[in-house]
């Protein structure tokens, strides 16, 4: 079975393709990065939106989601996004945890799996 990579560096690549499985690497926002967690998540899911779309899936597809906050207490606010950005009755198995993210303008930070 082949493994096809996107957006492939010299540390990862932000989307992993192996059979119909797509894994994509956690995504942050660019230049929501130190806005508000409304700002960052909206922008983090339109990446992934992207992504999937360049590895041949979508929302619609999505297995599991992990989610880091930096702050638990905006937990209701990336949940106001993602409620309205999640496909209607396609909701992933889903975790979020609190954590610190690799720089501080870093608010929410999202990975998931979905199916091709």
């Amino acid at each position: 079975m082949t493994i096809q990579r996107f957006e492939t560096g010299p540390r990862m690549s932000q989307a992993v393709v192996h059979g119909d499985t797509v894994y994509l690497a956690g995504v942050v926002a660019n230049t929501a990065a130190g806005k508000s967690v409304t700002e960052q998540t909206k922008e983090v899911l339109s990446i992934i939106d992207s992504h999937l779309k360049k590895a041949g899936s979508d929302k619609s597809k999505l297995l599991t989601a992990t989610i880091y906050l930096a702050d638990m207490g905006t937990y209701a606010e990336m949940n106001a996004v993602w409620d309205g950005w999640v496909s209607a009755g396609n909701a992933p198995a889903r975790a979020t945890v609190e954590a610190k993210l690799a720089a501080p303008r870093y608010g929410v930070e999202i990975m998931v799996i979905a199916a091709r």
